[in-house]
């Protein structure tokens, strides 16, 4: 049975499990890189995990019988606390296609409704089909936008969001 933990301080090194393995996983599908964080210290991540679910954030661990098997964030936008951003969103190749990734963004999307959030925006990579498809089954529309993604100038981000009012 799959479960979702709030990260804290406490299972901060949980949360650095999951988010390297997300990295190595995945590396185009995040702005940062293995890396970089695999160079953090614990004490730096248990002060990103206070970061990560502290005030006008969350960040949630999907677990499966004690082991991680995703993570999703959210935060509220600093400029307009009505539109919240979906981030970080990673689930582990073998628990793909089980409901876990639907079941973290509405996660996200029921933690920004009680802040007031009225919208929640994504950023996805051009060059990740298969999330973009997902995203699109769970209400996302691509806007239109896009920027250059940092790590690679071949691919581009491109946002997407829904309504949560």
């Amino acid at each position: 049975m799959i479960t979702l933990e709030i990260v804290t301080a406490q299972n901060a090194m949980v949360f650095k499990d999951v988010r390297l393995r997300a990295l190595q996983d995945a590396p185009s599908a995040f702005s940062s890189t293995y890396a970089e964080e695999s160079r953090f210290s614990d004490e730096d991540w248990v002060r990103r995990a206070a970061q990560w679910s502290g005030k006008g954030s969350t960040t949630y661990l999907a677990m499966d019988a004690g082991t991680p098997c995703g993570i999703a964030s959210g935060f509220l936008d600093k400029d307009d606390s009505t539109e919240a951003h979906l981030a970080s969103m990673w689930v582990a190749p073998t628990h793909r296609r089980l409901g876990i990734g639907r079941l973290l963004v509405n996660a996200v999307v029921d933690w920004a409704r009680a802040q007031g959030a009225v919208i929640l925006q994504l950023i996805v990579t051009s060059n990740n089909d298969g999330a973009i498809k997902f995203y699109e089954r769970l209400g996302f529309t691509l806007t239109g936008k896009t920027d250059p993604y940092r790590n690679d100038p071949a691919l581009d981000n491109l946002e997407m969001i829904r309504s949560i009012s």
